[in-house]
């Protein structure tokens, strides 16, 4: 299958970077390269793309469609967190995008395991050099753990009752495909609750994808690290898809625009923490009616974009 991905508040994202022709923007997400080719047209040959995927397929697909632009680019087969090794091979930046979450390829491509809508292995992995899947987290886990990620990542209301059905099913028999896995879901949620709302197994498979990967972690250290690579001027563009991921983008940019430890009681700040980003958007930008026509799966995106001082 052909890494098809269409890139969600495309118009947004290129206008939030402000692109200089010369300039060096970091695509930590780049997947099928969407948002990237948008970047590409803006450079000069004395412009540098950097991509940055830990999904080697992505990357491979990247390098081929971005081929005709005469830019300079570097490829990095790392998660975006990988902080230093993205410095040591890049340096600074003008400006940067994540575009987080699972891509359509991933999803539409049955044996990632990534979709409650194909059955496949219990995979879930974004980069398929790593050893832990979907597999171990389902089948492995204690039931504490699984009520946890299943609550915390999915904020899913079933899920006790989802944790206690997978830990009966698994003790008849191994769970092999994501298919069992939705019928296990099934059973476990009361009919009167399936009726309305998302597909019953979609709260479940995002915790487990989410604690397969890493995904929140990552982003943790993210969000406090790639600021630092930014030039004056230098912009950072993130795109969020649930509130999880949201509310540690927000925070983040929030404590770097007010980085003040001091007690709100002290007449003046005396811990001499100053910011060294703006808001550029005060409220995220999201998807016209337009955009959700032609890709719905852009309804959940939020754009929150801030700019080195």
């Amino acid at each position: 299958m052909a890494f098809d991905h269409v890139p969600v508040l495309f118009n947004e994202v290129i206008d939030s970077l402000n692109i200089k022709a010369d300039g060096t923007y970091m695509d930590g997400t780049v997947g099928g390269a969407g948002h990237s080719s948008g970047i590409c047209e803006r450079l000069s040959e004395s412009g540098h793309l950097v991509a940055v995927d830990r999904d080697n397929v992505a990357l491979k697909t990247a390098k081929e469609r971005l081929e005709k632009f005469k830019c300079a680019k570097t490829f990095i087969h790392a998660n975006y967190s990988d902080v230093d090794k993205i410095k040591d091979e890049a340096g600074t930046v003008d400006g940067i995008l994540l575009d987080l979450g699972v891509s359509s390829y991933q999803l539409d491509t049955a044996e990632r395991g990534f979709s409650y809508m194909h059955d496949a292995p219990m995979d879930m992995r974004m980069n398929e050099d790593d050893m832990f899947t979907a597999s171990t987290v389902v089948n492995e886990y204690p039931e504490s753990e699984l009520f946890r990620i299943i609550k915390e990542y999915g904020e899913e209301r079933w899920a006790s009752r989802v944790a206690k059905f997978i830990v009966k099913a698994r003790a008849e028999a191994k769970i092999e495909t994501t298919g069992q896995l939705v019928e296990i879901i099934k059973a476990a949620i009361p009919a009167s609750a399936r009726r309305t709302g998302p597909h019953p197994a979609k709260r479940t498979f995002q915790a487990i994808r989410i604690e397969v990967n890493g995904e929140l972690e990552h982003l943790k250290v993210a969000m406090e690290k790639l600021p630092e690579l930014l030039t004056p001027g230098g912009r950072m563009s993130v795109i969020t898809f649930h509130s999880l991921e949201d509310r540690i983008v927000k925070d983040a940019f929030n404590k770097r625009v007010n980085p003040c430890t001091c007690p709100p009681d002290l007449p003046v700040c005396v811990c001499g923490k100053v910011a060294d980003v703006r808001k550029i958007t005060r409220k995220p930008l999201i998807a016209s009616e337009y955009e959700l026509e032609e890709n719905p799966r852009a309804r959940s995106a939020k754009l929150r974009v801030i700019e080195k001082i």
